[in-house]
């Protein structure tokens, strides 16, 4: 019964954040969304890091190979991140 219980909160978290996460990002003017859209994903170096420990665990085979995954898609996320945020400054550059 206690892993129900446990189901049920993570279940209720999940869908109140799905709920909450809409709400703000509705809210948000368009100027601001590719500033923060670019920090968010330079955030994602925290995910390589949780990546890197589960491909280097020894959890098994479906473990590594998840693992593997989420470290080149986290790092692809980060650079990419990079990329907006340098195209984002380049255009509050002076002409000259």
């Amino acid at each position: 019964m206690d892993a129900l219980n446990m189901l049920v909160g993570s279940i209720t978290i999940f869908v109140l954040a799905l709920f909450l996460g809409n709400e703000l990002i509705t809210k948000v003017p368009p100027t601001l969304h590719t500033p923060l859209m670019s920090g968010s994903n330079a955030i994602s170096g925290i995910t390589i890091v949780g990546a890197i420990i589960s491909a280097g665990a020894e959890h098994g085979e479906l473990a590594k190979y998840l693992g593997f995954a989420a470290v080149i898609f986290a790092t692809l996320n980060v650079v990419g991140g990079f990329m907006v945020t340098h195209r984002m400054l380049g255009m509050f550059k002076r002409k000259g």
